[in-house]
């Protein structure tokens, strides 16, 4: 701390010989300690010290260690607390500039309790030699509120560091894997979003409206790496309204609690099911007009339809190996680029518990229905039957299926009877009676299915269906080095879908081949050649652990020997143009951001573990600025900049940065932090002519508002 001497003048004294009596004035006597270089302290050339002689009204004189500060009571005591604020902010390591300097004596004009020394000492981050700090007391308390709040709102004028501080702060954050992703976007209203017409690909269309994040990006990021991280999408950079896309065609099947629903019925509310299996609410919709639009297939056949920048949910073989979270990718991001060393490089999320549709009720045991569908005669001409070798199966079937009594006259086919109640005679068959009621009865091998009823139910009813198919016309497949795969086989397109169904519904993966009857060996029974009639539809199985595909002993024993369940894995195999289509996005509430669509693929819609910065918003809509923030994920954090005295949006549109205030104001967790001309980084100049703008602006709805009086008095007056 410096060494104060204060020392009274005559406060009638006529310092300047002109015959007037001068104000009381006071010298003071400042000793700097030793430990600190005077050089450092008062800049080279005296560099600094001029710039406190100009902003004081007082006499500054040096010698030595010892500074004398002469002129009023309130001058001199400003110029004290200067210097003890410049040596501890020498203590403390700060580097003095002029800039510092300016900053530190504004802020003890101001009064206001805080200590300058406290502000510009705070570092955000160290990068390329330097540190970032805040440089006024506002920029200060708006770093402090991004580390505080979820939501931040910088309203203030241009040079006011809104977006290099807010760029810092996600960058910190980044480095300290507090978010996975840092996302900038900001609008291009000055080719009114169209950029179509402008020459060149699309970056070198945007380039010039994201020109200043780049620029902060470089100053904080070793240049070579930043393109790495955009390639890997752990830095997006792009318009609002390419961002905001994400969109599927409005006709996409998304699977709800109640089926497969077009995502363009969908609205806000409305249930979809998520990544755990289970209903998650939508929570906006979004309709995006026309898109360009790709179809994404994944390695087992399953399929979806989606925009060049809808969002997916991928892992590569390191990201893997290195238990690295999920990185997002826009589909255009992922094309051309979809193998490594002839390994698939995406891999997609599988569901992490079975697929939740509430429990109906059935009218016969699920796993009996398997059963029958596999090796059962339903044709309704005859007796039910069941032809199987297993007796096991045909007990099974004895004890699931009441007022049935399962005869087997010759093995392996076993009669279906009814049992006779007494002297009532019951003219259907309960089987016979019960494949009608499900549309079952006349359809042979060729024709089967699992009706809807069994489809859509509880996983505890569609792994019961499964399980009674497989133990019939499945069985498990063992490989070296492998867990335990299943392979299934029939001749009914139809139920080879509703087997997909029924794995992919569990979690599983299921790939699908055929083998046409034409040109095929045939086959012996009872060493007799018999040929085919029907094209074989063979489905290769992988299901997670803990889900039993097996009720049959044999069966059952083999596959537990061979490993068991593991954990299926999905990848992308190509992403291929499909025209254009209108699209729609959805947001939804799950933690995760990830639904169900097409084949029970998972994709990505919402920003999650993500530094989300949206610049110049001044110029978005109403409703982009309700797009924008109800895309905020789980674990992600937005900071929105802009200047409302700047908007660039055609006449008559109202800014959603004016209204934004009035309607979020009071929600916790969201912080609007107001910047002034007093807080301008940029060139002293800068400043000044925001202010003189103000002042213009003021004198300009003042005269209007005083024209606009005298035309209402006028009008009264005639």
């Amino acid at each position: 701390m410096t060494d104060i001497r204060n020392d009274d003048l005559n406060a009638s004294s006529d310092p300047n010989g002109d015959g007037h009596q001068g104000e009381a004035r006071s010298q003071v006597k400042i000793v700097i300690p030793a430990d600190h270089s005077m050089v450092s302290l008062l800049g080279s050339g005296d560099e600094l010290l001029h710039v406190i002689e100009r902003d004081f009204d007082a006499d500054i004189h040096v010698r030595g260690n010892e500074i004398t500060a002469t002129g009023t009571p309130a001058e001199t005591a400003l110029v004290t607390a200067l210097f003890d604020e410049l040596v501890e902010l020498l203590r403390k390591g700060a580097e003095l500039t002029a800039d510092a300097v300016e900053r530190a004596a504004a802020m003890l004009r101001a009064e206001r309790g805080v200590r300058p020394a406290d502000v510009l000492t705070v570092g955000i981050l160290s990068a390329r030699g330097r540190t970032i700090r805040p440089k006024t007391l506002n920029q200060k308390r708006y770093a402090d509120a991004i580390d505080q709040h979820t939501i931040v709102f910088a309203i203030g004028p241009a040079g006011t560091g809104k977006t290099y501080l807010a760029m810092a702060k996600a960058v910190k954050a980044l480095q300290a894997k507090q978010v996975n992703r840092i996302i900038l976007t900001r609008p291009a209203v000055e080719a009114g979003e169209r950029l179509g017409f402008l020459p060149g690909t699309l970056y070198e269309k945007i380039d010039p409206y994201l020109r200043p994040l780049y620029d902060a990006l470089h100053d904080m990021l070793d240049p070579d790496s930043i393109p790495k991280l955009m390639a890997a999408g752990t830095i997006e950079i792009a318009p609002l309204a390419y961002m905001r896309g994400r969109a599927q065609p409005v006709a996409t099947p998304v699977l709800t609690p109640d089926g497969f629903r077009p995502i363009g019925s969908l609205s806000v509310g409305d249930l979809v099911i998520g990544s755990d299996g289970k209903p998650t609410p939508v929570i906006g919709v979004y309709p995006q007009g026309q898109k360009d639009i790709y179809r994404v297939t994944a390695q087992d056949g399953a399929s979806t339809l989606a925009s060049g920048d809808h969002l997916w949910a991928v892992a590569t073989r390191d990201d893997r190996r290195r238990g690295k979270p999920l990185r997002i990718l826009q589909t255009r991001d992922m094309i051309g680029n979809l193998r490594a060393n002839h390994y698939h490089r995406y891999e997609l999320p599988m569901h992490s518990a079975p697929v939740c549709f509430p429990y109906r009720e059935v009218p016969m045991d699920p796993y009996a229905l398997g059963l029958l569908l596999g090796d059962g005669c339903l044709t309704g001409t005859t007796t039910p039957s069941f032809a199987t070798g297993d007796p096991e199966l045909a007990w099974e079937l004895q004890r699931r299926l009441p007022g049935t009594e399962v005869r087997p006259p010759q093995r392996p086919n076993y009669l279906l009877n009814r049992v006779p109640a007494g002297d009532v005679i019951t003219l259907a068959n309960p089987v016979t009676g019960v494949a009608r009621h499900l549309g079952l009865s006349g359809a042979r091998s060729t024709t089967k299915f699992v009706p809807d009823l069994y489809l859509y139910n509880s996983a505890k009813v569609r792994l019961a269906v499964l399980q009674g198919l497989l133990d019939t016309d499945g069985g498990p497949v063992t490989q070296r080095n492998r867990t335990c795969r299943v392979q299934y086989t029939t001749t009914s397109p139809r139920l080879r879908d509703d087997m997909v169904f029924l794995v992919r519904s569990l979690g599983g993966v299921a790939y699908t081949r055929m083998r046409p009857a034409a040109g095929r060996a045939p086959g012996l029974a009872r060493g007799h050649p018999v040929h085919h009639r029907h094209d074989a539809h063979p489905i290769d199985i992988r299901l997670p652990a803990g889900i039993e595909p097996f009720r049959l002993t044999r069966k059952a024993e083999a596959y537990r020997a061979a490993g068991g369940g593991g954990r299926p894995m999905r990848f992308i195999e190509s992403i291929e143009p499909a025209g254009t289509a209108e699209a729609v996005c959805i947001s939804v509430a799950a933690a995760d951001s990830l639904y169900t669509t097409d084949d029970f693929l998972l994709t990505h819609n919402t920003l999650n573990d993500s530094f989300i910065i949206l610049d110049e918003a001044q110029n978005t809509s109403a409703e982009q600025m309700k797009m924008f923030l109800t895309r905020l994920g789980f674990g992600s954090q937005v900071v929105v900049t802009g200047d409302v005295t700047q908007v660039d949006l055609p006449s008559g549109q109202v800014s959603g940065l004016r209204i934004v205030q009035d309607i979020l104001d009071g929600i916790p967790d969201i912080h609007f932090a107001r910047l002034t001309s007093h807080d301008v980084v940029r060139h002293r100049l800068v400043g000044k002519i925001v202010d003189a703008y103000e002042r213009h602006d003021a004198l300009e709805r003042q005269q209007l508002s005083t024209n606009a009086a005298g035309r209402t008095n006028r009008r009264k007056g005639s």
